[in-house]
Order: C-alpha cells, then structure tokens, then sequence
C-alpha cells in the first residue's frame, strides 16, 4: 500500500514538470469549418513533418473529401501513428493543389469509387461537407474499410440510426476526430492526470468553445445549418466527447439547451450561439459554444475547460494564455495543497498511433464506438431540443 501510494505521488509530481517548448499544432486553424486556400497554403507550409517511428508502414490509407483544414491535421494523425497516404480525391480543383503540395507522396485519384474498390486500402479519412461526412462514412465501411470523420462526424440523427446500423453489420470502426481532445497537448495531460487521481473524482466539466467568424472567407455551405448541422451538433460535439471522457458518463440526458443567430441576421440559417446543460450517471456538464471571438484575440478563441474533481480541480487554456504565457496548451492544476502551472507543449498525442493500434488489432484503445456515437447522439440531441434565443436589438 505504501509503495502504490508513493508511486502515484512519485507519478504526479514528474506529470507537472513537464519541460517547455513550443507545441506543434498550436497555432493551427481549428476555427475554420472551410479554410480558403490562403490559409491552406500557410498550413502546409509551415506545420511539420511527420517523423515515422516505424521502418515500414503499418497501414494504408485515403482521403475523400478535403472541405474543412481540419484534414491536414487528421492526416498527420494517421503518419504519426505508422499510416501510410497513398491517395486522395475530392471535387473541388480549387482545394486540391494546396493539398496536394502539402502531401505530395498521396496520388490524386479520379473518383471516389477509385479509392473504395482498392482492396489494399484499410482507413480512409474525410472532412468533406458535414452533412456528407456520414453517407460516405456509410459507403466507407459497406466497402470493408475503417473511416475517420472530422466532427462533426454525423448530422441528424436519422444519420446516426444508419451509421450505427451499418457499423454493426460490418464491425468496422467509425471514429470520429474529436480534435480539442485528441490534438490538444493539454487536454491529453488532463487525461493522464485524473486516471492518476490528481483531483479526485470528477463530478463536472464546463467546456467552452468560441470561435473567431472570418465570414469573408467561408463557403455558402457554412451558413447552412441543414449542411454544417448547427452550433451545438457541430462544435459543441467537441465539449461532449470531453464531458465523457473525463467524467466517465455512458447514459445522460440533456437538461437544457439553447440556440440562437443573435449577431448575424444577414445569415438566416445560421447559429451564432449556444448552450447547454448536460446530466449523466458519471458527473454533469456544461457547454457553451459561439462564434465571437473578437480580432483582437491572438488565437482563433480561447477555448477552455475547467474540470471539477472532489479534490481539486484542472483549467485548460488550450490555444492561448491570456495572462501572458506564449503559445497554447497551458495546464493549471489546483489540489488540497497548491495550484502548479504545466506546460503541455511536448506532450505526445495517442490518437493516432492508437487508431492504427486498433485497425490492426481490432480493439478500440483511441475511443470506444459506443462513446464516440453517444457524444455525437448527445450533441445531435441537444441541437434538436434547443430552445431558440431571441436577444433585443
């Protein structure tokens, strides 16, 4: 007993002194629901290299559909974890060239039926249009091949019903890139930290997620809620699949939520701002998501999270500090004896690697299906109940 005890606190003590550097992926654009090509061009310019641990790949995988930059990031994902790119198609000549010169080693490919019939190819990703992003997640598994979506990875929840139908037919995985977990340094800290017990048993998380407009550069799509889903299905998936993970809920219910378009009457369709209250078996939560992140802010948003334990609690600044320190991924920690600051900044990211793990071997380490499916279900949820919010002008 005395040893398990020293070596949790032997483990606490090495998790906050994490040495500083800058992170990879903090700067990387993570507001853009289509990133114009201005952007793309920067992205692949200046995000690093992937360095392969492996000698030879461990798997092979696709691109079909490129409309959110979140699809850089996914990619590097899958390289990280021993991928092998090898294709990519998508409809849009316009995005194709800043992708392709981004990843040259990955052949354009004349239609999607292209990359669905090649045998030899286990995982393909996408970021194509979010309503689109399940019918080909469908299309993706019937084919025998595992699927990546970027969030949000299903729309509706007629969506969800067949997307779940036809995972469990085919025992393929569909895994949804939850970024502000899975790319986020800090985040991933977190995680380590309370499995340690750091602060005790969680009992809430209050996710904030603002984002920086930029309506110049988006795509008709963008304004589209029966496209982009809606704030909170869009998002707000990002708090839920948080809120589950760090509280460790598997049945919850929505208490409340609401949406409105308070700022941009110009955009009839489109949602500015939401909120909501989450209660589940695990711990509550509370999640509000907007789109005003002012010019005056060094980052597309200040995205945080606070995370409530019995014995302490965690606040994650994950794309800027305020208060001065450069970069993202800042980690406050406050127990019954002190509150410690720790840099996140080389904190590896799993998920990749751990994906890979589960193509190959058939597991679910990188998430579990019926997690990522209820963050989405919760979210879907949420957006369907939502009161809607009418603010004088």
């Amino acid at each position: 007993m005395k040893n398990s005890q020293f070596n949790r606190r032997k483990f606490l003590k090495e998790s906050v002194t994490t040495a500083a550097g800058m992170a990879m992926f903090s700067a990387f654009p993570h507001e853009s629901l289509a990133l114009p090509n201005s952007s793309i061009k920067e992205l692949s310019e200046n995000q690093l290299e992937t360095k392969p641990k492996w000698a030879s790949p461990r798997i092979k995988f696709s691109v079909i559909g490129i409309n959110h930059g979140h699809i850089y990031s996914q990619v590097e994902a899958v390289k990280r974890g021993g991928g092998q790119f090898v294709s990519f198609y998508a409809k849009e000549p316009e995005l194709v060239a800043a992708f392709a010169k981004r990843f040259p080693e990955a052949k354009l490919a004349k239609s999607e039926k292209e990359i669905l019939d090649d045998k030899s190819i286990q995982l393909v990703l996408s970021s194509i249009i979010a309503s689109e992003r399940a019918p080909l997640g469908v299309r993706v598994m019937l084919s025998g091949k595992d699927y990546m979506a970027d969030k949000p990875g299903i729309t509706t929840l007629d969506q969800l019903a067949e997307v779940r139908r036809v995972q469990k037919e085919t025992k393929r995985i569909y895994s949804i890139m939850y970024s502000e977990r899975f790319e986020n340094r800090a985040t991933v800290k977190a995680g380590e930290l309370v499995k340690a017990g750091a602060i005790g048993k969680v009992i809430q998380t209050i996710g904030l997620g603002p984002h920086r407009m930029n309506a110049p550069t988006r795509p008709e799509w963008f304004f589209d809620r029966n496209l982009f889903g809606g704030i909170i299905a869009d998002i707000g998936s990002h708090q839920f699949d948080q809120y589950l993970y760090f509280t460790g809920t598997t049945k919850a219910d929505i208490v409340a939520s609401q949406i409105g378009n308070v700022n941009h009457p110009q955009y009839p369709k489109f949602e500015d701002f939401g909120d909501v209250m989450v209660r589940g078996n695990g711990g509550t939560g509370y999640i509000r998501v907007d789109w005003f992140t002012p010019d005056g802010l060094k980052s597309w948003g200040d995205g945080r999270l606070t995370i409530l334990g019995t014995d302490g609690f965690i606040e994650i600044r994950k794309n800027i500090d305020i208060g001065g320190r450069e970069g993202g991924n800042h980690l406050f920690l406050t127990d019954q004896k002190e509150t410690r600051y720790v840099d996140c900044s080389k904190v590896e990211l799993p998920y990749g690697q751990q994906l890979v793990d589960d193509i190959v071997n058939r597991t679910e380490t990188a998430m579990t299906q019926e997690h990522c499916f209820l963050a989405t279900e919760l979210a879907l949820k949420a957006q369907a109940q939502a009161q809607k919010l009418t603010l004088k002008s």
